[in-house]
């Protein structure tokens, strides 16, 4: 089991780079553009990523999760995007820690085993990035090695992440469809998603 998770370590940087990425090319006139997740704008979505950074980096670290936060302006100042990649490198750093994986952690009020918390951090770094990117009409790619994993990840635990409505309904694919594609389906991501006309589907996290 540990050694698994020696392999899987190293593919955060591979999964937090693209994201970052697009974070730097974001500008603040963006912030109000509609995005992927249903009723989120842009503000919202970095909002959620930074406070999500913020308590998946102190599960990693066995530290108090701070409480949520409870509205967009909360995190939000005018050094956004320095601050979300400064997050982003601190959860990279915090998750790169085989001691990160040990054991169980608390999160959300529930306890869970800290290997799938793991898996969680890989595939919101890539869900959200696509997200962000998508809505800001930017590119981002992650490796064939990356998206195996949260395809993986994403496969043990989609229906109950339905069930609490953090995945809209499967988006059906053509055939061909990319192993991104392949991966923002089931998701309830729409690969074909722009911000005008904006998609009415439920809200993912």
């Amino acid at each position: 089991m540990q050694a698994v998770r020696f392999a899987v370590s190293p593919l955060l940087t591979a999964a937090a780079a693209p994201t970052v990425g697009v974070v730097r090319q974001v500008g603040a006139d963006q912030l109000s553009a509609p995005t992927p997740c249903s009723d989120w704008t842009v503000r919202q979505l970095v909002n959620h990523q930074l406070s999500g950074a913020l308590a998946l980096g102190s599960v990693a670290r066995k530290e108090q999760v701070p409480p949520p936060a409870e509205s967009t302006a909360d995190l939000i100042g005018d050094d956004w995007a320095a601050r979300l990649e400064e997050e982003i490198d601190r959860l990279v750093a915090a998750w790169s820690e085989p001691s990160a994986w040990e054991g169980t952690v608390s999160l959300g009020g529930n306890e869970r085993p800290a290997a799938v918390v793991g898996g969680v951090v890989l595939t919101e770094l890539v869900l959200h990035g696509w997200d962000l990117a998508r809505a800001t009409g930017l590119d981002a790619e992650w490796s064939d090695d990356v998206l195996e994993f949260v395809r993986g990840d994403l496969a043990k635990r989609i229906e109950q992440g339905r069930q609490h409505r953090m995945f809209g309904p499967e988006v059906a694919l053509p055939a061909g469809a990319s192993d991104l594609d392949k991966l923002l389906g089931p998701s309830g991501r729409d690969p074909n998603w722009t911000p005008r006309p904006r998609n009415a589907t439920p809200r993912q996290s």
